[in-house]
């Protein structure tokens, strides 16, 4: 198994730094006397697992810019967007990479944000927004398979499957205090589970001078920074060991190279793999390597090492003299050796 990636680590940052993107759907909705198709963009904070949800009205690049800017104005601007290999998201970034080039970046996103793709045909690579895409379907599905709901009704149902997935718990919970609760993502983002809390700082009503709002603001500033920071140094000690381990994949296997036939084993393609050749090997963060390009043809694709099947091909030489075999016929490299009878035979 690969390490686990730095947006994973990054603790002590702000909450949705980095961010991966997914789709999911379509909904039915009511439109009048139709029913119209709504999708839902999930964006997940990749350290504490936060989620946010966005209702959008189709598939194509500016609706998924829509949805980006509905979510940066709402928890500010990603260093880098993680996502699959999505027309629209591809559209996306070219937008955002237009409009760094021409300085107008603030209108998306921001001058420093990166948009990551993962290889195509590589959805474990992913797994970090397509499990919490499972546990928003879960959250939300047991109110809309009753009935159809219109579009105000699938915006209430959307943020309420939210609350409920930032609620979920990281950690196990404590049985040292019974007012100990499980670690939270709402703890990051409402500096509680439920975002209800009593106010940091009970003052007496009343004029009060600048001087004493200045003092009770500064306290209130040093609370929270301190709360934050109880919460970092809970992650680090109850979720971060959690999140390491390795279950699976212990035992390496042969290596992939330059020049090797493979089989690009396509999922949608049933009796249509294509035969090609690897003409690059890309190593990871670790040394190891996860994806190739391969060749097929004229053209060149990307696939993780997942969809390629090696064929593994016997070596071939020429047979040397006093063999009692032809000057210049190939056999197999192991049956150089043989006697002449089981050669013949």
């Amino acid at each position: 198994m690969a390490p686990l990636p730095a947006a994973r680590l990054a603790h002590h940052e702000r909450a949705f730094t980095y961010t991966g993107v997914d789709y999911f759907g379509p909904l039915l909705v009511k439109l009048g006397r139709s029913n119209v198709k709504r999708w839902i963009a999930l964006f997940t904070c990749l350290t504490v697992r936060a989620v946010h949800l966005e209702v959008a009205y189709t598939l194509s690049t500016e609706s998924c810019i829509s949805c980006v800017r509905r979510f940066v104005g709402r928890r500010g601007p990603p260093a880098e967007f993680f996502s699959d290999n999505g027309t629209n998201f591809q559209g996306a970034d070219r937008v955002l990479q237009h409009q760094i080039s021409q300085g107008l970046s603030t209108t998306f996103t921001s001058t420093n944000t990166k948009w990551n793709f993962i290889p195509p045909g590589a959805p474990h690579m992913g797994g970090a927004w397509e499990r919490l895409v499972q546990s928003v379907k879960a959250a939300m599905g047991e109110a809309y398979s009753e009935e159809k709901l219109d579009d105000e009704g699938l915006q209430t149902l959307v943020v309420e499957a939210e609350s409920i997935v930032n609620s979920r718990p990281l950690t196990y919970l404590s049985l040292e205090s019974e007012e100990a609760e499980a670690l939270t993502p709402n703890h990051f983002l409402l500096l509680s589970s439920s975002g209800v809390k009593h106010s940091i700082t009970q003052t007496e009503e009343g004029p009060r001078s600048e001087l004493v709002r200045r003092k009770i603001l500064g306290r209130s500033h040093e609370q929270i920074r301190t709360k934050l920071d109880a919460f970092w140094k809970r992650w680090l000690a109850e979720y971060l060991p959690v999140i390491r381990r390795q279950p699976k994949w212990f035992d390496d296997t042969r290596t992939m190279i330059a020049g090797d036939l493979v089989m690009v084993a396509e999922p949608f393609k049933r009796n249509g793999w294509e035969r090609g050749r690897i003409v690059r090997m890309i190593p990871s963060a670790d040394g190891q390597h996860r994806q190739a390009v391969v060749k097929i043809g004229q053209k060149s694709l990307l696939r993780p090492v997942t969809r390629l099947a090696l064929l593994d091909l016997e070596e071939k030489r020429e047979v040397p003299e006093g063999s009692g075999l032809h000057p210049g016929e190939t056999v197999d490299a192991e049956m150089v050796n043989w006697p002449p009878c089981h050669r013949r035979f």
